[in-house]
């Protein structure tokens, strides 16, 4: 077990190693701009990327607002239970996400999409939704890239496929995104 427990260790560390510092940069980038335009920002993924895509909007919304003087709007797509089975029940599971971009997103808006496989069904429609309709789109994703690298503006891969190592990259990337407007004083007004 010990073995075991430690040859994870350097798999993770490979996995967090592997995050482009230049991509997750430009991502600041663009909340930050989303911030300056006072632009919706929507996450969203399925099971542990779901409670990521909660958890970055949590820290998003909250910690690195504290520092700013006027909030993110950012919101989860997987949290109002209500209306995800509503869509997932009268219309299709593939509709949950895309269903509700439709109701609030807008030209300009952020719509981010957490997937390891990259080929979520409900991921890559709300995508493909908020492409055609003006939104800037962002995948992090995982070695198998999927349909979402493929149609997403801007895409963060994780060279590996093991979900839970991809996952915690991907949950990496979301506490720098955050942590770059909690600590770095040049992105706080002045």
């Amino acid at each position: 077990m010990k073995d075991w427990v430690a040859d994870y260790i350097t798999k993770q560390k490979a996995a967090l190693d592997a995050i482009p510092a230049d991509a997750v940069a430009r991502l600041v980038e663009k909340l930050r701009q989303a911030h300056r335009e006072d632009r919706q920002i929507f996450v969203f993924g399925n099971g542990g990327s779901a409670a990521n895509a909660s958890h970055f909007a949590t820290d998003l919304g909250k910690g690195a607002s504290d520092k700013l003087g006027k909030r993110f709007r950012v919101l989860s797509l997987n949290d109002n239970v209500s209306w995800l089975t509503a869509l997932g029940n009268d219309y299709a599971y593939a509709d949950v996400f895309a269903g509700q971009l439709q109701n609030y997103g807008r030209p300009g808006d952020l719509a981010l999409t957490l997937s390891v496989s990259g080929n979520s069904p409900n991921c890559v429609k709300a995508i493909e939704w908020a492409n055609a309709n003006g939104l800037h789109t962002i995948a992090l994703v995982g070695a198998k890239r999927g349909r979402l690298a493929e149609i997403a503006q801007d895409v963060v891969v994780i060279p590996d496929t093991h979900y839970g190592r991809v996952e915690d990259a991907h949950m990496g990337i979301c506490h720098l995104l955050c942590y770059a407007f909690i600590e770095q004083v040049e992105l706080t007004p002045t």
